[in-house]
């Protein structure tokens, strides 16, 4: 019997950060409960109605911390919890344990001869990468923020000592790989985040010019470190048309602030968010990510990206191929980027064939195949 063939018959646990919304990370679960619907899912918290009902019918564990008042909604005001709820989940029954974290639950506690195969989009970022922004912008109580040095410096310690927990680590591209070398000192083996590309299309197979028609589009949660401010200062100079799609704390602060030729549509479902896709003239992503998934949704409808060169980025935008990178991240950088992409004839099924490489079916294969290499 191959290794494959094993895999049904192994007991396997997912443990995933939270279950409190449907964004880049949910993607990944849904990719994971394809290949393993009847893997248990380990979570800090989980949220029905934010996730849409998504999960109803799998089998989600949520930590201690679900049953603390506001548990599932004002989860970050227990961080200091989360190490003890992290370690609180019961895994010595499961061969295999896949966790997928941006932040703490690499940290699960498991032993011989249980497998822990970690899918890390980043080490920490408020940890290792953006502590100061994390203090001054996180929803905690006024009174707990003087703490909070003191909690990071706690949490540091204890990540690092939790890096050491998982027995194999993918990366989730080459750019979170030189990360958790960095931070870590840990090998990784990257497998880019997938696209779903049978949930997009695009019927055009000619060269369209790039005209100034239509809206341009962006997909993000609305949070500072998701540069969204950047764009309405250049789409209000340039005057062109910007739909805005996705929620978040700063939503009603950049509603009420946006000029007449910026729409915030706020969240929509995945058949809504197909349409803005197919109907938009560029998607503009200007923000920094480890990976990034709207961008290869966009790809997928043959529609140009406008990235900044940093990050995930530079891993699946082809610059005058399949988008534009600016590398001044700034309005004048945005600016320029869109009135170049403006001159450019860009080839959608050129842009559909390349995102096809990043389909969902070929990551769960990449993922099977990296489980498979490590059982023994």
């Amino acid at each position: 019997m191959s290794n494959i063939e094993k895999l049904p018959n192994l007991k396997i646990a997912i443990v995933v950060e939270e279950l409190t919304q449907l964004g880049g990370a949910e993607r990944l679960l849904d990719a994971y409960l394809e290949l393993f619907p009847k893997a248990p899912v380990f979570t800090l918290v989980y949220n029905k109605e934010r996730t849409q009902h998504r999960y109803d019918k799998f089998d989600i564990r949520p930590s201690f911390i679900q049953k603390l008042p506001f548990g599932s909604t004002k989860y970050k005001w227990y961080l200091p919890l989360m190490p003890k709820a992290v370690e609180s989940f019961k895994l010595d029954d499961f061969d295999i344990v896949l966790s997928i974290t941006s932040a703490l639950v690499k940290g699960v506690k498991t032993k011989k001869p249980t497998i822990h195969i970690c899918y890390c989009n980043t080490p920490t970022r408020y940890l290792w990468l953006d502590s100061e922004s994390y203090i001054k912008n996180a929803p905690i109580p006024f009174f707990v923020r003087p703490l909070m040095p003191a909690v990071l410096s706690y949490l540091r310690k204890w990540d690092l000592k939790a890096s050491k927990r998982p027995d194999f680590y993918i990366a989730n591209s080459i750019n979170a790989q030189k990360r958790i070398k960095k931070y870590y000192n840990r090998e990784s083996f990257p497998i880019f985040p997938p696209v779903d590309a049978k949930r997009f299309n695009t019927s055009d197979s000619k060269a369209t010019p790039l005209r100034w028609r239509n809206y341009f589009l962006l997909v993000s949660r609305l949070e500072p470190y998701k540069k969204v401010e950047l764009a309405i200062e250049a789409f209000e100079k340039l005057g062109l048309p910007l739909k805005v799609v996705g929620g978040g704390t700063r939503l009603e602060k950049y509603r009420s602030k946006a000029p007449d030729n910026i729409e915030f549509i706020g969240r929509v479902s995945d058949e809504k968010l197909a349409e803005f896709y197919q109907n938009c003239l560029g998607f503009i992503f200007p923000q920094e990510e480890d990976a990034g998934i709207t961008p290869l949704e966009a790809m997928a409808c043959g529609k140009p990206v406008i990235a900044y060169a940093k990050g995930g980025a530079l891993e699946s935008v082809v610059d005058g191929k399949t988008g534009v990178l600016f590398y001044d991240q700034t309005v004048d950088g945005l600016t320029d980027a869109v009135t170049r992409a403006g001159k450019i004839s860009f080839d959608k099924n050129a842009i559909r064939k390349h995102a096809e490489s990043f389909d969902k079916e070929i990551f769960k294969g990449k993922i099977l195949a990296y489980i498979e290499s490590k059982i023994k």
